[in-house]
């Protein structure tokens, strides 16, 4: 928003405040109008984070509906550095005697420093008198633990109705721009379901909604996508991946995402070409992140232990809580590689307040019926029956990425029992990742920024 007068670091009126801001606070002019108009002199929704903090302090965190990671700095000393309460943005900081240091990126980091970086915690904020303090969860607390449905998988118009608004509002908060938006479009639910909203809003206000598709030759990901973009009538775009292709993006992707775990770098590999190639197109897009840790997708959700409903919904929150260590890693920096946002919304609070406080009994498959039957229904009539009814595949073997890549080497042979560098490493596919990883990123500890995934 306002591309020309949003230069940052974003000072106030007096020029004795500052702001720098990743991310977008999507509220901010519902924000505008609760502290007064004349406060700001951007249309800059950032503007909107710097006059929260201005007038509540920390307290005006609380305040913005976005994804973000800000630092807030007055010529009096006040500082305030923060990060979403789902992890959207990346934060990382070092806490030193005589400094505390901060960066989106781990190669921002001196050597020095490295063996001390780690993942600013989602949700928090710090400042140097009151140090860490939580201002937000990515679960919030009302929503645990879900009541348990009278008769699972029965459920009635009033539940699809709400799971039908809370995605349509999700999606129109982040179609805002300036200067355009696209949509990252799979094939799957997830995209297919962002993509129908996307549509439904450009064609409202008389604008084009590009699509982006990325798969091998043949791909059952392209294939269903050009059926979505068909049936939507969006501005479709296809990026047919060859071997040469995934081969030469490879270590890209490692650096880019700052992560070796095999599943999230086969998916990154695609990405990170699809988002070089949209990148040249729009300046940010709509994603499906975080719908099937909400909704039940994947399919060890309905394996033992899981089975059990206050397991599963054990499970979810776990999934949503780490999602800023695994695939909103890749989904963001694939992204931000070439300066292009991503934007999840599936991850808007208020979907995830709801979606959690859903039985966990109705998000169980049952004979005849699929994984996210109740977010299928709730979308009746907006896409194609056999696209709306599609079974869930991985974004990394239906793009083709995974058997793309198991043909230039690697595999899921184990790689030993003796760690390398002291992180413990599951396959040879992650060994040959991990080394890539240690190239770009010797002396950062994994087990302080990868967080669960280098622990267990």
């Amino acid at each position: 928003m306002d591309v020309e007068g949003g230069h940052q670091p974003l000072p106030d009126q007096s020029g004795s405040v500052h702001l720098v801001a990743n991310g977008e606070i999507y509220n901010h002019r519902g924000i505008r109008a609760e502290l007064g108009s004349e406060r700001f002199v951007t249309d800059s929704d950032s503007e909107a984070a710097l006059h929260a903090l201005l007038v509540d302090g920390p307290a005006g965190l609380t305040r913005l509906r976005g994804m973000f990671a800000l630092a807030f700095t007055t010529d009096d000393g006040e500082f305030v550095a923060a990060r979403d309460a789902v992890g959207v943005k990346p934060l990382y900081w070092v806490r030193r005697d005589d400094a505390v240091l901060f960066a989106s990126e781990l190669r921002a980091f001196d050597e020095a420093d490295r063996p001390a970086v780690e993942s600013f915690p989602p949700g928090h904020c710090w400042t140097p008198n009151g140090g860490l303090v939580r201002f937000a969860d990515a679960v919030p607390a009302q929503v645990r633990p879900a009541r348990r449905a009278e008769e699972p998988g029965v459920w009635d118009d009033a539940l699809v109705k709400a799971v039908r608004e809370a995605v349509v509002a999700a999606v129109e908060y982040r179609m805002m721009s300036d200067v355009g938006i696209g949509v990252f479009l799979s094939g799957g639910l997830d995209s297919a379901i962002v993509a129908a909203v996307a549509a439904e809003y450009a064609d409202r206000h008389d604008q084009p909604l590009p699509t982006f598709a990325v798969g091998a030759a043949g791909s059952s990901d392209l294939a269903a996508a050009r059926v979505v973009a068909e049936h939507l009538g969006t501005e479709h775009h296809e990026i047919v991946m060859t071997s040469a292709d995934a081969a030469a993006a490879l270590p890209r992707a490692v650096h880019a995402t700052e992560h070796y775990d095999p599943s999230l770098v086969r998916s990154a590999v695609p990405n990170l070409l699809l988002a070089e190639y949209a990148s040249k197109r729009v300046p940010a897009v709509l994603t499906g992140e975080g719908a099937d840790e909400l909704f039940a997708g994947y399919e060890y959700y309905h394996e033992a232990p899981f089975t059990d409903p206050g397991a599963l919904q054990t499970e979810l929150v776990r999934t949503v809580g780490e999602l800023h260590h695994l695939n909103l890693q890749r989904c963001d920096r694939t992204t931000m590689a070439f300066g292009m946002e991503a934007r999840v919304p599936f991850l808007d609070r208020d979907l995830i307040e709801l979606a959690l406080s859903i039985p966990p009994e109705h998000k169980m498959v049952r004979p005849g019926v699929p994984e996210k039957a109740l977010l299928r229904e709730a979308f009746a009539g907006w896409l194609p029956e056999d696209i709306l009814w599609r079974g869930k595949e991985q974004f990394g073997d239906g793009s083709g990425a995974s058997e793309v890549l198991s043909s230039l080497g690697g595999g899921d042979s184990t790689a030993g029992s003796h760690p390398v560098d002291g992180v413990r490493l599951r396959t040879e596919e992650e060994a040959e990742f991990y080394a890539l990883w240690h190239q770009e990123f010797e002396g950062i500890d994994p087990a302080r920024t990868l967080g669960r995934f280098a622990t267990t």
